[in-house]
């Protein structure tokens, strides 16, 4: 059984820095695509960042050089460390894994059958 466990969330101020983590097991964790989307109230779910199981990454545009992800495959963990925050970032993280497949669509929330809870994170101006 897939288990995705998030932490690190919190209450920072702009201009402030998190970083997440997302605890996994249940599975080869190395061979699963791995991603971080976020959803604020009334919004839809919105993918961030992603990490295939070879290292290549991309983001979303609205965090392109603040945020970035990172996989420890000996310690089956995701992070995301997420700097410059602003007060859009507000929102529940979660993150997601599913089969490292070609074609796999990175930032598509439909592309991962699996996900964690999820962690609040909270930017005030």
């Amino acid at each position: 059984q897939v288990l995705l466990v998030e932490s690190g969330g919190g209450s920072v101020q702009a201009g402030g820095s998190l970083r997440l983590s997302c605890a996994a097991s249940g599975y080869t964790y190395s061979r699963f695509q791995m991603a971080w989307f976020r959803q604020a109230p009334g919004k839809e779910r919105e993918g961030v960042a992603y990490i295939r199981s070879n290292g290549f990454r991309n983001y979303a545009k609205t965090v392109m050089g603040r945020f970035t992800i990172s996989r420890d495959n000996a310690k089956n963990t995701l992070y995301l460390q997420m700097n410059s925050l602003r007060p859009e970032d507000t929102a529940m993280y979660y993150c997601a894994a599913e089969v490292d497949t070609l074609g796999l669509s990175g930032l598509g929330p439909s592309s991962y059958n699996y996900w964690g809870q999820g962690t609040q994170v909270t930017v005030s101006s």
